[in-house]
């Protein structure tokens, strides 16, 4: 994908941001929330897939810093894809990181379309892997930017929004590039994952720490 300059409406990284940095930080989760296929209405505090992501991060952010690894939630601009409008905020995110913390390895925890967000940036040099939960992944969507990198997705079986059978299609395409692909069943839950909360919470630190080995 092209090299797109950063936003100039993003605003401060205070107000973008959710930081929860730890003491002696040698790695960082980028969480990226979900969204719409098209809305230019802003993301703000009443965003239900920014909040769900939100209390995500509060949930398995303890467990992180236990291991000197730092959380930062992005509050996209918008609330809709409108054909990759998170991917740039994503990759000015992954250059204030830079700015910030140095040359951390970063993984990126994106629910939905912030896992379909994170597909499209993991070819920045930081990220070290990706983990998806319930992801938005389309079977035009490229695989190309997965290269080298380790990926795990979790979905439940009964998500009607996103397709369990889709991203498990699509793993099998990044097999082909990525170093290590895997797949986690959630079983019978849907996608917004308001069932089994705990489960998602620890799939999710887990696999970001996982990733970072």
């Amino acid at each position: 994908m092209p090299e797109t300059p950063p936003p100039d409406d993003l605003g401060s990284s205070h107000e973008s941001f959710v930081r929860l940095d730890a003491e002696q930080q040698r790695a960082l989760v980028l969480v990226l929330h979900g969204g719409k296929q098209s809305s230019r209405q802003p993301v703000d505090g009443r965003s239900a897939s920014w909040k769900r992501m939100a209390a995500m991060q509060r949930a398995i952010t303890p467990d992180l810093h236990a291991q000197g690894v730092g959380t930062w939630l992005l509050r996209y601009r918008v609330r809709g894809w409108n054909g990759g409008a998170p991917v740039v905020d994503a990759r000015w995110a992954l250059d204030e990181v830079r700015r910030e913390l140095g040359e951390v390895p970063v993984v990126l925890l994106g629910h939905s379309m912030g896992a379909r967000t994170a597909a499209y940036v993991a070819d920045d040099p930081s990220v070290v892997g990706v983990v998806g939960l319930a992801p938005w992944w389309m079977p035009d969507d490229p695989v190309d930017a997965l290269r080298d990198k380790r990926v795990l997705a979790a979905h439940g079986r009964t998500d009607k929004i996103t397709s369990a059978r889709a991203t498990r299609a699509y793993l099998r395409r990044a097999e082909a590039v990525a170093s290590e692909v895997a797949f986690r069943d959630m079983g019978r839950v849907g996608h917004y994952m308001l069932r089994r909360v705990p489960r998602w919470n620890a799939v999710a630190g887990t696999a970001c720490l996982s990733l970072l080995v």
